[in-house]
């Protein structure tokens, strides 16, 4: 599926404003379509001033991190203030990930210059790439919350007031999983994610020796489960756009009213070579932000509608989540019951 694009311009006017003339109703009623029960929940941003030259700037740079030996990597990782979430030993994982927390307030905090060669302003970029980001979920969380009764998204945003970014990239060489994933049937267990259009490196025999190129199969390799299709779909986006997509607080918080995306990330089968980098910008509520499934249908979770492959390896809803729990109770009992002891993904 082509995801619907939205021009960051009229984004901005309609989280500030009500709807002016009919082409910016439209446009409202197409988001909301698109995020709600029947959509793919999900979106696509255009025309982001500043995004499409930082994103050039940044990607490439997460190839070049998981391809430093360790101790160097953890060199520019600590004076970038950057960490990890994928153990650096397990030399054999298919994707490498590192983060940074970002607090609101914080946008114009310096980052300390290292002279570290091409990962002179990786910090800087991080920063400046991911607020960025954030913006763009808080505009269109005003919009849903102005669009959908009860919706309490934004507000939920701000009492938080922070947000966790990683720059990831998948690598080229396949793992040892059966299915050909770079990532595993997941949803996000937030209430919006922002990301960044992949970057596609054809990957030589050198460090050095990559090259941009296009996608061998003219789509993201993000795939997801439709809900209204009930089947299986991989996501083309304009190049240079921002993907938004819905997890699961978001649905919570919108009272079933935003559908959360169950979706993985699909190694091509055509160019065993090519690497995938991307920026993840994680929007979630406060840690004590108390959680409600009483509003849910119970259709609000696929149920039956969802392959069973895919059900075999994605624990529901009503298995983690618990008539007011905090959001932190919900994320320690998701992550459990997908990669702990005995977890459905843990192997």
């Amino acid at each position: 599926i082509q995801l619907y694009e939205v021009d960051h311009s009229d984004l901005l006017k309609l989280a500030s404003e009500q709807p002016s003339d009919q082409r910016l109703e439209s446009i409202r009623q197409a988001l909301i379509r698109n995020l709600g029960r029947g959509g793919p929940g999900l979106v696509s941003v255009a025309g982001v001033s500043q995004g499409q030259s930082l994103r050039q700037h940044l990607l490439p740079l997460a190839r070049k991190m998981a391809l430093l030996n360790r101790d160097e990597q953890k060199r520019v990782l600590r004076d970038h203030n950057l960490g990890s979430d994928v153990p650096l030993k397990n030399l054999d994982r298919c994707v490498s990930s590192y983060a940074m927390q970002l607090k609101l307030g914080e946008q114009s905090r310096c980052i300390m210059a290292f002279d570290d060669g091409d990962f002179k302003s990786l910090g800087s970029k991080f920063r400046e790439l991911g607020f960025l980001m954030m913006e763009l979920g808080f505009s269109l969380a005003r919009v849903c919350d102005k669009s959908l009764d009860g919706c309490e998204v934004e507000q939920a945003l701000l009492q938080c007031g922070s947000a966790k970014g990683r720059l990831i990239h998948y690598h080229s060489i396949a793992d040892n999983a059966k299915e050909n994933l770079w990532q595993q049937w997941h949803y996000d267990y937030g209430i919006f994610t922002v990301l960044t259009s992949p970057l596609f490196l054809s990957v030589g025999v050198g460090l050095g020796d990559t090259v941009e190129c296009e996608s061998p199969d003219g789509h993201t390799h993000l795939q997801l489960f439709h809900p209204e299709l009930k089947r299986v779909v991989k996501v083309k986006v304009s190049k240079g756009c921002f993907i938004i997509q819905v997890g699961e607080a978001g649905c919570l918080l919108s009272k079933g009213q935003l559908r959360a995306t169950l979706h993985s990330v699909v190694r091509p089968t055509s160019a065993v070579n090519l690497s995938r980098e991307t920026l993840a910008i994680f929007l979630q509520p406060s840690w004590n932000k108390i959680l409600s499934a009483s509003n849910l249908d119970d259709d609000d979770e696929g149920g039956s509608e969802i392959d069973a492959g895919i059900n075999r390896i994605v624990p529901p809803l009503s298995w983690r989540l618990r008539d007011g729990m905090t959001f932190a109770e919900f994320a320690r009992e998701t992550t459990k019951q997908y990669y702990g002891s005995g977890g459905l993904q843990s192997s």
